[in-house]
């Protein structure tokens, strides 16, 4: 975690991010998270720390994480924003029951062709692979899509 916190404040640097306590503390959250938090999630997390921070806060420094390119937002159908502060090579499943994501790695991902007509006509800044479907323990209780 020292690494990622020491890259974190340079990165911060590097942008001209003041360096407060309270994104320091939103940081740490979203890099000690598994579960991809929501914004609120993040906040009850933070709170801990800073019982004084607010919702608002919390919501402005991810939006700004995510922009800088710190943290990542998991796109995704429906529901509300979830942030990743993973930024190493992964893909993402989502169960659409019980909402869990899921981090995996598979290697031939990495390297997916950009279509020419996209290619050609924009500047592609990241390309990711998202699928959703039903999770193991949701599969194993029967819970069908509804």
């Amino acid at each position: 975690m020292e690494n990622r916190i020491k890259w974190f404040e340079q990165e911060c640097k590097k942008h001209g991010i003041k360096l407060t306590p309270q994104r320091v503390g939103v940081y740490k959250v979203l890099a000690e998270a598994v579960d991809h938090p929501s914004a609120d999630v993040v906040y009850q997390r933070v709170r801990k720390l800073f019982p004084n921070v607010s919702l608002d806060t919390v919501n402005r420094t991810l939006l700004t994480f995510s922009e800088l390119g710190i943290a990542f937002i998991v796109e995704g159908s429906g529901d509300v924003r979830r942030y990743d502060g993973g930024l190493g090579l992964h893909q993402h499943f989502k169960c659409v029951k019980c909402k869990r994501i899921v981090d995996f790695h598979h290697e031939p991902f990495d390297n997916i062709t950009v279509p020419e007509e996209l290619d050609s006509r924009f500047e592609i800044l990241r390309k990711t692979v998202y699928f959703e479907g039903l999770c193991e323990d949701c599969k194993n209780k029967g819970n069908e899509i509804n």
